[in-house]
């Protein structure tokens, strides 16, 4: 009787063993097809985002109001910063806001967005506040710039072409830019070269740029709590009304936006857009209505 209980004890220690075996390779198995599943699905994930387009967005915003040179503060830059700023968040961009940059404000924020651009990025620069240009250059300038000169521009200033290259060499993916400082400024009559508004400003390759004014003109701010370049550029954004048609894409906002600007001025301003685009860029979110039907 001993001996019996002895090999049935043996035998029940040997299928326990096998049992939990058989379970240990049927996890280790169900596991390894669940991790197979998942890289499957991230690499299907990174393939659709490839061919559908889809980039990481990065938005450098610089609205400058309160420049000590001028008369009274420009009210409409910030405003329009925090409203554009708003509306780039809501269409998935990462955004770096800066009111009133001082020299080293705009250098820092340049310095964040290096860091952050890489070869799949579309980035974006706005720029609301005074600008001058300076051989052929347009330069974008802080609320402590102290301007007697034009050596002091390129000392002080931010030069856009020069950002635009900084966003191609860190290897960025496109590049769009909204430069809304075409103002009449109190520096230019300093200069022995006076000259009026921005420089024309080429789209390098594959870029995207909308400016305020044609080349050499100056605007003069409308009524109103953001520029009429930002108010009709956020309409845009934001999605045409009820049963009109949205423009489908980063070009077609900012062709839409400078027709509407010019249409609203009668013609006393008229953006510029400039485009080496290789491909359409989706910018903005469509109505409701527009997208229940599409």
């Amino acid at each position: 009787m001993n001996v019996l209980q002895m090999r049935l004890s043996r035998r029940t220690i040997t299928t326990a063993a096998a049992f939990v075996g058989l379970v240990s390779l049927a996890i280790g198995a169900h596991a390894a097809l669940n991790k197979r599943s998942l890289d499957a699905a991230t690499a299907a994930a990174v393939l659709e985002n490839n061919s559908t387009g889809k980039h990481a967005r990065l938005a450098l915003v610089i609205g400058n109001g309160h420049y000590p040179d001028a008369a009274t503060p420009l009210t409409q830059p910030i405003n329009d910063a925090r409203a554009l700023t708003s509306a780039l968040r809501r269409d998935g961009f990462e955004v770096d806001v800066v009111e009133d940059a001082t020299r080293e404000d705009m250098a820092r924020a340049v310095d964040r967005l290096k860091a952050k651009i890489r070869p799949e990025s579309v980035v974006m620069l706005y720029f609301g506040g005074f600008g001058v240009q300076v051989g052929r250059q347009s330069y974008l300038l802080p609320v402590d710039a102290a301007i007697w000169k034009e050596a002091d521009i390129r000392r002080d200033g931010t030069s856009v072409e020069a950002l635009l290259d900084v966003m191609k060499e860190r290897g960025a993916h496109a590049r769009l830019a909204v430069i809304d400082a075409s103002r009449r400024n109190p520096y230019e009559r300093r200069f022995r070269g006076y000259s009026r508004g921005l420089a024309p400003i080429a789209a390098p390759d594959n870029a995207l740029i909308l400016s305020s004014a044609t080349p050499g003109k100056v605007t003069d701010d409308a009524e109103g709590p953001t520029s009429l370049l930002v108010t009709e550029l956020l309409k845009n954004l934001n999605g045409a009304p009820t049963g009109e048609a949205r423009p489908a894409g980063a070009e077609a906002v900012f062709t839409q936006t400078r027709l509407a600007v010019t249409r609203v001025s009668n013609g006393e301003q008229v953006p510029v857009v400039s485009s080496s685009l290789v491909e359409d860029l989706p910018l903005g979110t469509a109505p409701a209505a527009a997208k229940a039907g599409s």
